[in-house]
């Protein structure tokens, strides 16, 4: 029996493949990384369901896959991990290069646009995407009887594919009052210096004598500050992230070693590493 024959009521994907991390150079050849991301997230996620619906009217949301890239490896950032934790979410991660650019994203929309029209999982797809690599997924797709949406961002007619725009079944733009309503721009923010050393490791809180008192002054201020300019999403998103990973998220991990790198005149040294680390993870549970 197939799917269609007990499935209640038709199914469409909500593919979000923005890019959400966009290489800004910057002079003297140092670069920095202006970033894309949901405003509020829980809320975002509404929003993106409501505004999706009206191109696949008639049918109910099988579920949003939100594609990104992960910036340092494969641990998601703290945005990252909370989005993964909403109901109907599913959070797709390629990667980011050492020049910003993120890698590994279209072929995971291909695979899965692929995959759910092969399965008739869906009968439409709702794609937020530009980039010409992703028109392959959307052919066959197309074949096995689904229909694509595709959703621009402001003037997209600049950004999107031509062939990409044409392979379509239908094409909409969200103007930017809409967008702005669940997505915002951050940055650009600097990325950490070459040969700068970002972890992850969870500290022991005996490093504190490893560093030099008005050192560890000036870098225990330093953490306070990062910790009060948090916002409660930051703060959810944190503890959403240590609830698979340790030690202090990659994003905010660089914010703290180049401030205090810029505070010193110098690069920290391993154990001034480590207590800065410790006391951002001891100052944000104090938060909760």
């Amino acid at each position: 029996m197939e799917r269609s024959a007990w499935r209640i009521g038709p199914l469409f994907s909500l593919m979000l493949a923005i890019c959400s991390h966009k290489e800004v150079p910057k002079f003297g050849g140092a670069r920095s990384v202006a970033s894309i991301s949901p405003s509020m997230p829980r809320q975002s996620s509404m929003r993106i369901k409501s505004v999706a619906q009206k191109r696949a009217s008639g049918c109910s949301l099988l579920r949003i896959y939100w594609y990104d890239g992960a910036i340092g490896g494969s641990r998601p950032t703290t945005e990252q991990a909370l989005l993964a934790h909403l109901d109907d979410v599913k959070l797709r991660l390629g990667f980011i290069n050492s020049a910003g650019q993120q890698k590994g994203v279209d072929s995971l929309i291909v695979t899965d646009l692929i995959e759910l029209a092969r399965q008739k999982s869906i009968c439409d797809a709702v794609l937020i995407s530009g980039d010409e690599d992703v028109r392959v997924g959307v052919q066959i797709a197309q074949n096995f009887g689904v229909r694509v949406h595709l959703v621009g961002i402001g003037s997209s007619r600049g950004s999107q594919s031509r062939q990409l725009l044409q392979e379509a079944d239908t094409t909409t733009e969200w103007q930017r009052e809409t967008v702005e309503k669940f997505l915002s721009v951050r940055g650009p923010k600097t990325e950490p210096a070459q040969g700068e050393i970002i972890g992850t490791a969870t500290v022991p809180e005996s490093t504190h004598a490893a560093a030099d008192h008005s050192d560890t002054e000036k870098i225990e201020a330093v953490v306070e500050t990062v910790v009060g300019e948090l916002s409660k999403t930051d703060i959810e998103g944190i503890f959403a992230y240590w609830e698979n990973e340790r030690g202090v998220p990659t994003e905010f991990d660089g914010k703290i070693l180049g401030r205090c790198r810029d505070k010193l005149g110098r690069m920290l040294e391993r154990p001034e590493m480590k207590f800065a680390r410790s006391k951002f993870q001891t100052l944000v549970r104090a938060r909760r």
